[in-house]
């Protein structure tokens, strides 16, 4: 699908039709992580996390607890 850069302000921008963002779940409004890739002259765009597993962040948190020592022993070599 070709697309126009579009003028909005002092920004420009490249419109998503509703058949896309549905494809990728998103809607107006939402956050998406945009990338440029400079050598291939690519941009790609995706969802954004939305929300962390409360789980693995328990878990990371107890992890960091745990080897905090270690892990700051490591950060200055």
């Amino acid at each position: 699908m070709t697309q126009k850069v579009l003028k909005v302000g002092s920004s420009a921008a490249v419109t998503i039709s509703k058949k896309s963002l549905e494809e990728l779940g998103l809607k107006i409004g939402d956050r998406v992580l945009v990338e440029i890739d400079k050598k291939r002259r690519k941009v790609s765009i995706e969802p954004a996390i939305k929300e962390v597993d409360k789980e693995l962040l328990d878990w990371t948190k107890k992890f960091i607890e745990r080897y905090r020592p270690a892990l700051e022993a490591l950060a200055k070599k």
